[in-house]
């Protein structure tokens, strides 16, 4: 949040420096990065690395058995397959996203669609187990 409230910030400063100057040209939505000054990039870095660094420490904490999706969905696949009125009667198709959007929000902070050398949604690892756990669940109700 502290990363879009500085750009937040940034741009309203832009534009009303524009506003100021009589800088009749501009389009709304046409800025470029080239506009930030060295300082400006190195606040965002700083802040941006903070970040990604708090980000590490959120599960340090939780054993290992609940911050890994792929070891998540196993335990629920494992329900399933040994009880699996249980398994249907709480719902837990319904629940999983829930459960699994944090673990999955704190592994795509960092994911840029935007930069030249992106890893595809498809080949993370969390995507992956998702898919592997979903074709598990078609085959087991066929």
């Amino acid at each position: 949040d502290n990363s879009s409230e500085f750009i937040t910030k940034y741009r309203t400063c832009r534009q009303q420096v524009r506003e100021c100057s009589g800088e009749a040209d501009h389009h709304e939505g046409m800025s470029s990065d080239d506009e930030l000054t060295s300082t400006e990039v190195n606040e965002f870095q700083k802040k941006k690395d903070n970040i990604l660094e708090d980000s590490r420490k959120v599960f340090e904490d939780v054993h290992a058995d609940f911050c890994d999706i792929r070891k998540i969905l196993l335990k629920f696949q494992e329900w399933k397959e040994k009880f699996p009125d249980s398994y249907c009667d709480a719902y837990i198709s319904c629940c999983l996203p829930k459960l699994l959007n944090p673990l999955i929000r704190v592994q795509l902070i960092n994911w840029n669609p935007l930069e030249q050398n992106f890893t595809e949604l498809e080949e993370m690892p969390w995507f992956r187990a998702i898919e592997e756990f979903s074709r598990a669940k078609n085959i087991s109700e066929s």
